[in-house]
C-alpha cells in the first residue's frame, strides 16, 4: 500500500502565499490604506482647507516634515509597494491574479518614476534641468495630485483582486492554495 506524504510549506514566499497569505494580504493593505490616507490627507489640506502646497503635508509630515521632502521615504515606499505584490503574487489565481498582476505592472512604473527621482536628488542633476527632481509624468501633471493618482491607480486593482480573492469562482478555490475565500454560500 503505497503512502503519500504531505509536506510542509518551507521558506518565507511560502508561507505567506499559503498559510499566512490572509494575515500578510491584511498587513499589506493596512500599510497601503496608511500611506494612501496620507495623500489624501493633504489634498483635503490644499483643495477644501486652502492651505499652501509648502504647509500641507499630510498627517504624519506635519510633526515630521522632512517626510515630505525625502525622495529616500518615497522611494523606499515605492520599494516596499513592489516588493509587497511581487512577494505576495503567487498566492492569487484567476480573476484576482489578473487584477493583482494589473496592481503590480502599474507599482513597477510607479516605482520607476521614484527611482528616477532619487537618482536626480542623489546626483543633484533634475530632469531638463528643473529646479527640483521632476519625473516624467510630474512634466504633465503636478506632484501632488500625480502621485494621489498613482496610488489611486496601484490601490484600486489591487484591492478588486482582495475582493475576488476572497470570494473565488470553483475552479479559482480549487486552485487556492491559501485560506483567504470566505465559504460558500
Amino acid at each position: 500500500m503505497a503512502t503519500h506524504t504531505v509536506s510542509t510549506p518551507t521558506g518565507l514566499l511560502t508561507a505567506l502565499n499559503t498559510r499566512y497569505h490572509k494575515p500578510a494580504l491584511t498587513l499589506y493593505l493596512v500599510v497601503v490604506l496608511a500611506h494612501w490616507a496620507e495623500h489624501v490627507a493633504q489634498a483635503i489640506q490644499v483643495y477644501v482647507l486652502g492651505w499652501p502646497l509648502k504647509e500641507a503635508r499630510g498627517v504624519l509630515g506635519m510633526p515630521f516634515p522632512w517626510l515630505v521632502s525625502s525622495e529616500w521615504m518615497h522611494y523606499g515606499y515605492a520599494l516596499l509597494m513592489l516588493i509587497g505584490l511581487l512577494m505576495l503574487r503567487s498566492g492569487f489565481t484567476g480573476r484576482s491574479r489578473t487584477w493583482w498582476n494589473i496592481s503590480l505592472g502599474i507599482q513597477v512604473w510607479h516605482h520607476l518614476e521614484h527611482l528616477l527621482l532619487l537618482l536626480q536628488a542623489l546626483t543633484g542633476n533634475n530632469l531638463l534641468g528643473r529646479p527640483v527632481p521632476t519625473s516624467m509624468i510630474q512634466l504633465l501633471v503636478p506632484r501632488m495630485e500625480l502621485h494621489l493618482f498613482y496610488n489611486g491607480l496601484v490601490f484600486v486593482p489591487m484591492v478588486v483582486a482582495m475582493l475576488l480573492h476572497r470570494r473565488p469562482r470553483p475552479a479559482e478555490r480549487a486552485a487556492m492554495r491559501c485560506a483567504c475565500a470566505v465559504s460558500p454560500a
